[in-house]
């Protein structure tokens, strides 16, 4: 059976799965992953129209797994797509080059550039087995980035891509923000092996400093390839914290350690006492009304040197 075959043997149970109450979707799961192992090219998708009807059966289903699975499909069969016109327009306006150079060059006196095209030409039209190898690559769907199921890691991958791309698509020359995502994500889920609650809390803290304003130093550093997965997914929110987020934090650890050291000074310095414990003179004493007005000042003694604290009545 071919692949076209196949692929319309599905659509057609597909179709009848796509009901407005989602009933009947017992298979739908494992039928789209037999579309996700099977290698649909660009003439079967516009032939069967097939991801019309995955999206149709995404729109009307209940079940997470089978809206996660159907996401994923269209997703890369869309990024296929572009991917499939941007060669064939990137081809045409190559053919289109010789073509202007040789008119303007005489046939004894050509340019090494007009050569050099000409030879590109020659290997290019010599090889029919090789282009047309190509030409299946490039509009052959794969999918080894489609394997996932898990609708809980799927949509984290998806919140960690949209944080990634809050201020637009990635630079050119660097990794796709789904591609970022499906590797922070895998790094954070290698560490716990499970996605309950702490794996959550881990992708949340990833996803609320990517996406903040305020610290676009996290995310550029991590697009560039200066900040790798494998360091981000286990970064404390502190090593992750803006410059301006870690002068205030330094700021008020400054102020609660002046506000101890206060505290531990305050009252009256004093070689009078000694200390029973390092036998040192060196101590402050308060004296404090705890008793009836009658009565003397309880005094509290601390030494200076070890912290030893005691009382006199």
């Amino acid at each position: 059976m071919s692949v076209e075959t196949e692929v319309m043997d599905i659509q057609k149970k597909l179709e009848k799965m796509s009901s407005p109450d989602g009933s009947g979707q017992g298979q739908a799961l494992d039928l789209l992953k037999v579309l996700q192992k099977l290698d649909i090219d660009l003439n079967i998708l516009t032939t069967t129209r097939i991801g019309m009807t995955v999206n149709d059966l995404r729109k009307c289903s209940k079940d997470d797994e089978v809206i996660a699975l159907a996401k994923t499909l269209i997703k890369n069969w869309k990024k296929c797509l572009t991917l499939a016109s941007t060669k064939e327009s990137s081809t045409s306006s190559s053919n289109n080059t010789p073509k202007s150079s040789s008119k303007s060059t005489n046939g004894s006196s050509k340019k090494p550039e007009a050569k050099k095209d000409e030879r590109e030409k020659d290997r290019g039209g010599s090889g029919t087995g090789g282009g047309s190898t190509s030409t299946i690559k490039q509009t052959s769907f794969p999918a080894a980035s489609s394997t996932m199921t898990d609708a809980v890691r799927l949509k984290c991958r998806e919140m960690l891509a949209n944080a990634i791309k809050v201020d637009g698509p990635t630079p050119e020359g660097c990794p796709t923000a789904e591609e970022l995502a499906e590797e922070l994500e895998d790094c954070i889920y290698a560490e716990f092996n499970n996605t309950e609650s702490r794996y959550k809390n881990r992708v949340r803290s990833r996803m609320a400093n990517l996406k903040d304003v305020k610290n676009p130093a996290l995310r550029t550093n991590f697009i560039n390839g200066a900040l790798t997965a494998q360091k981000l997914a286990k970064m404390t929110p502190e090593e992750m914290a803006s410059d301006e987020m870690r002068k205030i934090r330094e700021k008020f650890v400054k102020e609660a350690i002046n506000d101890a050291q206060l505290a531990t000074v305050q009252g009256t310095k004093t070689d009078l006492l000694k200390c029973g414990k390092c036998k040192k003179r060196n101590c402050t004493y308060n004296q404090i009304q705890t008793r009836s007005a009658d009565e003397p000042m309880t005094t509290f003694v601390m030494c200076n040197e070890c912290g030893n604290r005691w009382k006199f009545c």
